[in-house]
């Protein structure tokens, strides 16, 4: 169901409709949470869609449903209930209590050697049952009922079908806690998701997240991308578990980066054209025309922490993330609030075509 549409010249006595697209990036979602949680706070922005893979998708369904219950508020409950039970259903989290706030050594060999245990066996040999505790949580937490009527903004959740390696995204009406699981599924952690006999893997691998949905079919024409991969490591990875690490960063970036520069091209050619704001035939070329691209990443925050601590779930930690996202959006806010309705504030024909 799509929001209530408005007029695209933003005034200043109504909110400024914004997109959100969220990136995945496992517990470092938990980051994303923090900004959604600083971004809630401020009434001069009203959330017309949002496009979430992976963590991205779950921070997105559990903001969907509290929005339902309770207004920006109730999006706030939910989000914070939702990444609480995460914390709890860590199996590190009963040690917090001896913790100074950051992981013990033993903690994080214990972190690595799980990670590379994953890699070694196939999850359909070492869980057979197909155990997720994200599944408990989702369902608990989630009201995906609320989640399809929801009438305050339009969800679009990304997932990759294993048989061809092509993007799906599900709509709102078609949401449910196996959608999600589907965008989360990590192929060396998780089986694939089956809907409707089509197994399906992360949604990183084919849109992190994806944005010509919120470009197609939302009123909005300032988009704002929360980023948790990190775009830049100027150090040069050596050591064999780096390089994964960075070839991971790499690909779960590559669909974003690429949907960036397309869209980049085509404003580039209707400026080429000499046409600014004439009536295109095609409705795609105005929305892209009217596009402003904004930014909130993690780069400063996440950059340091090892690929490893994308599975680390333990409540000390995913508290940190979150405040160091809320930091974030607060900087941000405080700096482009303005911007919003008038102009990007990210240069995409620097950064992706130059």
């Amino acid at each position: 169901m799509q929001p209530p549409s408005r007029s695209r010249a933003q005034t200043k006595t109504l909110p400024c409709l914004v997109d959100l697209a969220l990136q995945g990036g496992g517990s470092q979602g938990a980051y994303t949470w923090g900004v959604l949680d600083r971004l809630l706070e401020d009434e001069r922005l009203e959330f017309a869609g949002i496009s979430g893979t992976s963590a991205g998708a779950m921070n997105a369904v559990a903001l969907a449903a509290g929005l339902m219950d309770g207004g920006r508020e109730g999006a706030r409950r939910t989000l914070r209930h939702f990444w609480t039970q995460v914390g709890a259903h860590s199996p590190f989290a009963a040690f917090q209590p001896w913790w100074s706030g950051s992981a013990q050594p033993w903690v994080e060999a214990m972190q690595r050697w799980a990670r590379s245990w994953s890699q070694a066996l196939s999850p359909y040999g070492f869980n057979p049952l197909n155990l997720n505790p994200l599944r408990r949580i989702l369902e608990d937490t989630v009201d995906f009922d609320r989640v399809r009527h929801c009438h305050k903004t339009q969800l679009f959740i990304s997932a990759t079908r294993v048989s061809t390696g092509e993007l799906r995204v599900f709509r709102q009406d078609e949401l449910c806690a196996d959608v999600v699981l589907a965008s989360a599924c990590l192929p060396m952690l998780f089986q694939a998701v089956e809907i409707d006999g089509e197994p399906y893997w992360d949604g990183g691998y084919a849109g992190n997240p994806s944005l010509m949905p919120l470009i197609q079919e939302s009123p909005a024409d300032d988009l704002l991308l929360v980023q948790i991969n990190p775009r830049q490591r100027p150090e040069r990875p050596t050591q064999a578990a780096d390089i994964l690490d960075r070839i991971n960063e790499i690909t779960f970036n590559a669909s974003l980066l690429k949907e960036l520069r397309g869209l980049q091209l085509l404003k580039n050619l209707i400026a080429e054209e000499g046409r600014p704001g004439h009536h295109y035939r095609n409705p795609l070329f105005a929305r892209v025309e009217a596009l402003r691209v904004h930014r909130i990443d993690g780069d400063d925050a996440l950059r340091d922490l090892g690929a490893e601590t994308k599975l680390r779930t333990d409540p000390v930690f995913l508290l940190r993330l979150f405040e160091k996202g809320r930091a974030a959006a607060d900087a941000w806010l405080q700096q482009h609030a303005d911007d919003l309705g008038r102009r990007a504030t990210v240069d995409l024909q620097r950064e992706c075509l130059s």
